[in-house]
């Protein structure tokens, strides 16, 4: 794989200079291109997903920042960093592209992000490099007179919107009234609400108020666990395939997981397939890892003999059984950090990651099993125009995008991802 910057690859494909294939050459513009008055997910891995009515949209970026190289923006960046000083703390995810993530002073998973939040109380002001969710984690978990900031209002996440309020609350009524509420003779309740990470924060304060917790896929098998000592069922959601993986590997058969289908009566299962269910899973996907195929392993196999094939949870059943190992964005990084001698991987996860663990380790071959360029289309919304506009607007005594998360919804979310933070795996 080359070691070019996923955006320098994307530039090189639209340009003719590369014949690799990329999902979209509307990769290649700046996200603000797409910034307008009806939301989108913009180019990317999510680009033919439907977005809800009403998600959040980014107003206008000031020309200059449209115009500035590279070059400069990063020269403003740290110049504003440096004036911001310990006021400011920049919390960058795994999946964000290489220009942004120079700026972080965390680098991480949601699960890692969401300690460095919580752990950084001197800081006035935390930058959130990622999406929308991760914003409102940093939001809830940090103290009431730090402010986070979202780059870009757009860079949502169509996994976390494949859930809702609604369609979630209808649901628990439906089993409610199905199982019944209370504890039995053990003292289990008949079921109990998991959400995943990328999820809304009014479904975190669900969690919360029905004696739930949130999980990440770096302690999804843990939060099971926990939920199981405490109920004889689990509603987990939104990403079907995790907790699906989750729970397989768990030993859980995959007959007693039926997917909930939103406004189908019973989410289109009958009485007895809920009475015998050990979790229910949500009709949710991660359009990333959606991507990748059994096929694509095979290929590797092929043209790679001995390859060891890691993929996330978050990738189809029959893509964790062919892999060679799975785990989340940490686990990757770990695998890789700890093999000793030159090894061939081939990755299932967000392509910027996988690039940048093979400009970080040269040693080995390391690829994306998808051959084609299409890194996650909200990730890749903040750019450093972004960066350097919300961070001098900071330095100029200004705090533009904020996110803000209302205390009645705060509050019981809080409680979920408390449970999720002690809920440490082993």
């Amino acid at each position: 794989m080359s070691t070019a910057s996923v955006n320098d690859r994307i530039q090189l494909i639209v340009n003719g200079q590369s014949d690799e294939e990329t999902c979209s050459p509307s990769l290649a513009k700046g996200p603000w291109e797409f910034d307008t008055k009806v939301p989108a997910y913009g180019p990317g891995a999510s680009m033919g997903d439907v977005i809800p009515t009403g998600s959040p949209v980014q107003g206008g970026l000031p020309e200059e920042y449209k115009v500035a190289s590279n070059d400069e923006l990063h020269a403003r960046i740290r110049a504003a960093k440096d004036t911001l000083g310990d006021k400011l703390v920049i919390l960058g995810h795994f999946y964000q592209r290489d220009e942004v993530v120079q700026h972080a002073d965390y680098l991480g998973d949601s699960f890692q992000l969401a300690r460095a939040a919580a752990d950084r109380p001197e800081a006035n002001y935390i930058v959130f490099c990622g999406v929308h969710f991760m914003a409102e984690t940093a939001d809830i978990l940090s103290r009431p007179e730090q402010q986070v900031i979202l780059p870009n209002l757009a860079a949502g996440c169509s996994m976390a919107d494949m859930a809702d309020i609604e369609s979630v609350t209808a649901c628990w009524k439906e089993l409610t009234d199905l199982y019944g509420t209370g504890p039995d003779a053990s003292g289990k309740v008949p079921v109990i609400p998991v959400t995943y990470m990328n999820s809304s924060a009014a479904l975190k304060g669900f969690c919360g108020e029905n004696g739930g917790i949130v999980c990440t896929s770096s302690n999804a098998a843990t939060v099971l666990e926990w939920a199981f000592e405490r109920a004889h069922r689990v509603l987990f959601f939104p990403d079907q395939h995790l907790g699906r993986n989750t729970a397989k590997a768990m030993g859980i058969s995959v007959d007693d997981m039926p997917l909930w289908h939103g406004r189908r009566e019973l989410g289109g299962n009958t009485a007895d397939q809920l009475e015998s269910a050990k979790v229910i899973l949500w009709n949710g996907f991660c359009s990333v890892h959606k991507r990748f195929t059994v096929a694509q392993i095979e290929k590797a196999r092929v043209d790679f003999p001995g390859v060891r094939v890691v993929v996330h949870p978050e990738c189809p059943m029959d893509v964790v059984d062919a892999a060679d190992e799975s785990g989340s964005t940490d686990y990757i990084r770990k695998a890789v950090e700890g093999a000793t001698t030159p090894t061939t991987f081939a990755i299932g996860t967000e392509i910027n990651m996988v690039q940048r663990l093979a400009a970080q380790h040269p040693q080995h071959t390391i690829f994306c099993l998808d051959p084609v360029v299409c890194p996650c289309s909200t990730m890749y919304r903040i750019h450093p125009g972004y960066l350097a506009w919300v961070l001098e607007r900071l330095v100029a005594g200004e705090v533009v995008n904020q996110i803000s998360v209302p205390a009645d919804v705060a509050e019981p979310a809080r409680v979920a991802l408390e449970r999720m933070l002690a809920a440490k795996p082993v």
